[in-house]
């Protein structure tokens, strides 16, 4: 069902992701973004010299970053757009890749992201100026005028706020949240490009250290280090480099900003972006052709940014997965795990597996994409091909940062995939969407462009 989706049909054909883990300066974002890219070129089959236009999204860098990573793969010359658009950085880059095919631009580009992090809770380097977030501060501050006084550094105050809302108007409570995380914490035991691979039971999560009056810190995202890539494509592109047995359509995508209601409402979940994260995805499912409301029954699999577990809870009626009312049932009805209505965040979700921010985004992608495939391992959603379709299911991926934007991308395997032939596991020699391993210089050699600077790649450090 691609009749709404304006413009040419766009594919995601290569990924790339390195483990993410703790933010100890062990990588550098430079060697980071050239193992993703690395990986996501093999995958592909194809040379940097194919990629027409990158965009690269980070957070916490100097400007050009983007350039110092790829320039290990070649000075081609292609334009190279640095992102900031904070927790959403990585799925805004993958936006901007997807709109220059998608708009007959290029027949090829690259999304990339990567974070170096420092530990602890997020802050400003920029201690000169106001701080852009000041009037969601000051508004957080208002809504605990109704809500109560609350603690604790900003990020998980403002979502912590929101899930008392939601409590406030709809019923359920913390226990809620720990169901939440701990069902993240549980899948991410079978994810090797996990940071915590725990498992933490519901009981541990609840009796975790408090962070505020809600959360615990098992039910929060940790500072990360990693990096990700996706390769987006035309049709044509795909068919002439036979790319049939693993391209992932992109059926619908889109970027939203802030509401009037985020301020102008004084309410604490549309301050944390419900109506921002609603609107991205009923412009998604409008773009694939549904009409309003429609289409969430014929999804599947679900990557949800739960930086905290609060925002999964408000998240899940949001994306229009379940009614507004009944989220907290649909966590009690286990809907949101193998077995229930939809397996969401199988990956573990930001709360296991991190939450590099500049590839956040573009890893959700990753594994959306991977279980299109049906190449995810152990953390493969069942039931996605088992339906008259040859297509299979949908797959959904939402990312949020304050401040704010949302990228919410509808994923399916479009009408021509073909299972046989060789594909990325065989370029890479392994599968990895169920197995993460470094890269080699060899492996960049077969991927970096005829016009690469040996004396730049020596620079690099895989």
């Amino acid at each position: 069902m691609t009749e709404g989706l304006k413009g040419r049909r766009t594919f995601i054909v290569g990924l790339g992701c390195t483990a993410f883990i703790k933010p100890r300066g062990q990588r550098s974002t430079d060697n980071m973004g050239l193992e993703a890219a690395t990986k996501a070129l093999l995958d592909a089959g194809i040379t940097y010299d194919a990629i027409q236009a990158a965009f690269v999204g980070y957070c916490y860098g100097d400007s050009t970053s983007g350039q110092r990573a790829l320039y290990n793969l070649g000075l081609t010359g292609i334009p190279i757009t640095n992102v900031n658009n904070n927790c959403s950085t990585g799925s805004t880059a993958l936006y901007h890749a997807n709109n220059a095919v998608r708009g007959g631009l290029a027949e090829c580009t690259l999304a990339l992201g990567f974070e170096q992090m420092a530990p602890g809770s997020l802050g400003s380097n920029w201690k000169d100026r106001e701080p852009a977030m000041k009037p969601f501060h000051l508004m957080m501050d208002m809504t605990e005028d109704t809500l109560g006084a609350n603690h604790g550094p900003g990020a998980p105050r403002m979502f912590a706020n929101a899930a008392q809302e939601y409590f406030n108007k709809y019923g359920g409570g913390i226990e809620h949240l720990a169901k939440i995380a701990s069902k993240n914490h549980k899948h991410s035991v079978n994810n090797p490009y996990s940071q915590f691979r725990n498992g933490w039971t519901e009981e541990e999560v609840f009796n975790g250290p408090k962070i505020n009056n809600q959360l615990t810190k098992f039910m929060c995202s940790p500072t990360s280090d990693g990096a990700a890539c996706s390769i987006i494509a035309s049709e044509a592109f795909v068919h002439a480099h036979k790319l049939e047995n693993q391209a992932i359509e992109i059926v619908g995508q889109s970027l939203t900003t802030d509401v009037p209601a985020a301020f102008e409402s004084r309410s604490a979940m549309e301050l944390v972006g419900y109506s921002m994260s609603k609107e991205a995805a009923d412009k998604a499912f409008a773009q694939a052709g549904f009409k309003a409301g429609a289409g969430r029954d014929l999804v599947g699999v679900v990557e949800l940014h739960d930086c905290f577990a609060a925002n999964e809870l408000i998240t899940y009626p949001a994306l229009g997965l379940c009614k507004l009312e009944e989220s907290y049932k649909f966590v009690e009805r286990g809907d949101n795990t193998y077995g229930g209505k939809y397996v969401i965040n199988p990956s573990g979700g930001l709360e296991a597996k991190g939450h590099p921010l500049g590839a956040t985004g573009i890893g959700m992608h990753f594994y959306i994409a991977m279980q299109l495939r049906n190449r995810a391992g152990k953390i493969q959603a069942p039931g996605l091909f088992d339906v008259a379709d040859k297509r299979g299911k949908y797959g959904l991926v939402h990312n949020i940062g304050l401040g704010g934007a949302v990228v919410v991308s509808l994923l399916r395997r479009p009408e021509f995939f073909t299972e046989g032939g060789v594909e990325g596991r065989d370029r890479l020699g392994y599968n990895h969407g169920e197995e993460c391993r470094p890269v080699t210089r060899a492996d960049v050699d077969k991927v970096k462009s005829k016009t690469s600077s040996e004396w730049y790649l020596q620079q690099a450090k895989l």
